[in-house]
């Protein structure tokens, strides 16, 4: 590997050269869905993010061990199924199947693991029971378990806070049975009737924090290279996953911290309360997966993303300008010696800290000279548009056929059926050769009204949506 990648750590607050534990290879832990409900916009933002990091690790020739769990017990899961009237399996696994759905439909491709919580209950209570033996935790009378948060000196770091400016949030109970206000729970006793595991405290099930620093720990060591996650998860989140860790293991938790920016609806904050609250279900319902994907990977992970019918819009273009370049192209081979001047640059940008943004501005360069060479120098076009869209899959971008793409196959809400449009067409080449050029050309008007553009050629007539 040529240059040295540089990652923002949010620890340290600022870029650092990334160097893994082990050379050649990267360990990274991603905070994972709780899985009580359909997964929204801010959790596409993170699987995109960090999907998109992960291929780029492993296009820099590392292999990537990426770990990714699933909360499948959680207070907010116990009350949705005795809502919906049926067990904690069932909502579950039908969550859980809803979410690889989504992941696949916005080309996100698999974790190396997907641990659950309920898999990982014994691991839960050997960390805990360890905390305890080194006094970073204690039993209360209630049969909770309790994380002494003063009994850890660097508690804070990650955020940059300090203790007693710290207040009890909707994380950190305020609870009698606590030595300290600011204490959080481990293990919590089980009320009747409610689902639990035993353990040497009684009936119960672990706490939020504890599952991923046990999940994390059990599938890649005490240290590893990377932990990623959504913005509103540096605290108390990952602050008690490096309080729990680091106590019971007494070495560095993890070495670089990466947190994904937040999703704004028409630049207000996303909620419930505000109805501009979207499942990624509601937005594919709606619009082209690969637009989608495209609207969260154009901007920098770490910023905010606005989601509004403008964007999306703009990212449609964006991505018709790269498959109208690659259409009618038939893809050159590349060797794995070829280093263009493109790939160079696109390597520069994403190694310092997977800018995005900038990685586009090279593909539509690219994706200029590709219309160029079509025009001025054909011999060159396949091999310029096979690395177009060997970059663009780095991304998890351009691989679908640009045809399928350009005549918006995946659209909702098209004015007409493809059968239709091509009745069209075969009326207007009728009219053609009973050389009624006005009427020729009045179904070429009409269906540019609808958005609908044809393309002659040689070889006949096609077509394509406009991106409007």
């Amino acid at each position: 590997m040529d240059s040295q990648m540089q990652i923002y750590n949010t620890l340290t607050r600022r870029k650092e050269p990334f160097t893994p534990l082990e050379a050649g290879k990267v360990s990274m832990y991603v905070c994972g869905m709780t899985v009580y409900d359909y997964c929204h916009l801010g959790h596409a933002r993170v699987m995109v993010a960090f999907d998109v990091i992960s291929r780029y690790l492993r296009e820099r020739g590392y292999d990537v061990n990426y770990v990714r769990n699933i909360t499948d017990i959680d207070d907010k899961i116990l009350k949705r199924a005795d809502e919906n009237g049926e067990s904690i399996t069932t909502l579950t696994e039908r969550m859980i199947a809803a979410m690889h759905e989504d992941e696949a439909r916005l080309f996100v491709l698999p974790p190396s693991h997907e641990p659950r919580a309920t898999g990982h209950v014994d691991d839960i209570v050997a960390m805990i029971e360890t905390l305890i033996e080194k006094g970073f935790a204690y039993a209360a009378d209630n049969g909770d378990v309790y994380y002494r948060v003063r009994k850890f000196a660097d508690y804070g770091k990650l955020n940059n806070r300090q203790l007693d400016d710290m207040r009890a949030g909707s994380r950190v109970e305020v609870d009698i049975h606590k030595e300290d206000p600011l204490d959080f729970v481990l293990w919590k006793a089980a009320k009747p009737g409610e689902a639990h595991w035993a353990s040497p405290w009684g009936n119960g099930r672990p706490g939020w924090h504890i599952e991923c620093s046990a999940m994390s720990t059990c599938c890649l060591g005490d240290t590893f290279d990377i932990h990623g996650g959504g913005p509103d998860l540096t605290f108390p989140h990952h602050e008690n996953e490096i309080a729990q860790s680091e106590a019971a293991t007494g070495k560095t938790y993890v070495n670089t911290w990466m947190h994904a920016g937040a999703v704004r609806v028409d630049q207000e904050k996303m909620s419930k309360s505000l109805g501009n609250f979207f499942t990624i279900r509601d937005v594919l319902a709606e619009h082209d997966p690969e637009v989608v994907r495209f609207l969260l990977v154009a901007s920098h992970y770490r910023s905010p993303i606005n989601y509004s019918l403008d964007s999306l819009t703009e990212a449609r273009k964006s991505l018709t300008r790269f498959y109208t370049a690659l259409e009618g192209v038939e893809l050159g081979a590349i060797a794995s010696s070829d280093v263009s001047a493109y790939r160079e640059r696109f390597t520069q940008v994403m190694d310092d800290d997977f800018n995005t943004p900038e990685a586009l501005a090279v593909l539509f360069e690219l994706a200029r000279e590709v219309n160029r060479a079509k025009q001025e120098n054909p011999e060159q076009a396949p091999k310029l548009a096979a690395e177009l869209k060997q970059l663009g899959s780095i991304l998890g971008l351009l691989q679908q056929a640009p045809q399928t793409f350009l005549k918006g196959t995946q659209q909702q809400g098209m004015p007409l059926s493809e059968s239709e449009i091509d009745a069209k067409i075969a009326q207007r080449q009728q009219a053609k050769e009973n050389k009624d050029f006005a009427q020729a050309d009045a179904i070429r008007d009409e269906l540019a009204a609808l958005g609908i553009i044809l393309k002659d050629s040689r070889e006949g007539t096609s077509w394509v949506l406009e991106a409007t």
